[in-house]
């Protein structure tokens, strides 16, 4: 058994191009469709399968190695579903999600949002969301640095009470010039990691770039 392995979980939002360097692959409801067509694995099938036709469930469920079919009537979206029995399955799983954006705008809230979600807190760290453009992660109430990668822009929003604090950064956010809004966008890394102060809830930390 994978103590730690790297999961990519497909989504049934846009198409982005997924990486190969995955240990098991995990896409819910019509997105499996999406993973065969681009051949690759197809490990876990997941959802209710409510956007698919009789037929394609069935041939989904002869490739897929595993199959979970859910009620369509449920307390969660496929996805969060999905992680919930990921992290079941594999505690300490680092999950890639592909297709978190796009498609239907109450879905893209519900993935930007996922650590709202009691059963999911715990494994916020582990869980990332990417495209082309962007790269979207989450840092639990403390001290954390932040590192560039390849985002030309990097925007946090607060989902939790009190004052959120930004150093290292193009712009910094402290005590002295503090003022409230929903998410801080398009900052910057200068030549110093970027340290925020958390001060309860979570931080959504946005990772992105302007199309090519």
């Amino acid at each position: 058994m994978l103590l730690t392995p790297k999961i990519a979980l497909v989504a049934g939002g846009d198409w982005s191009p997924i990486e190969t360097a995955f240990d098991l692959y995990v896409a819910v409801d019509r997105a499996c469709l999406t993973l065969l067509e681009k051949k690759l694995p197809l490990d876990w099938a997941i959802g209710d399968f409510d956007s698919v036709s009789v037929l394609e469930r069935e041939g989904i469920q002869a490739a897929a190695e595993q199959f979970t079919l859910a009620p369509a009537e449920k307390e969660d979206t496929d996805t969060e579903l999905a992680l919930k029995l990921i992290f079941e399955a594999y505690p300490e799983a680092q999950v890639t999600i592909f297709g978190a954006f796009g498609g239907r705008l109450d879905h893209l809230v519900s993935n930007l949002f996922l650590p709202s979600d009691p059963a999911l807190a715990p494994f916020m760290a582990q869980i990332s969301l990417v495209d082309s453009q962007n790269h979207i992660s989450y840092l639990s109430a403390g001290k954390h640095q932040l590192f560039p990668k390849n985002e030309r822009y990097i925007s946090f929003m607060l989902e939790g009470e009190g004052k959120l604090e930004i150093s290292g950064a193009k712009y910094e956010l402290s005590a002295s010039n503090f003022f409230r809004k929903k998410i801080y966008s398009s900052n910057e890394f200068t030549n110093n990691p970027i340290e925020v102060t958390v001060p309860s809830g979570y931080l959504v930390v946005l990772r992105t770039r302007d199309r090519s």
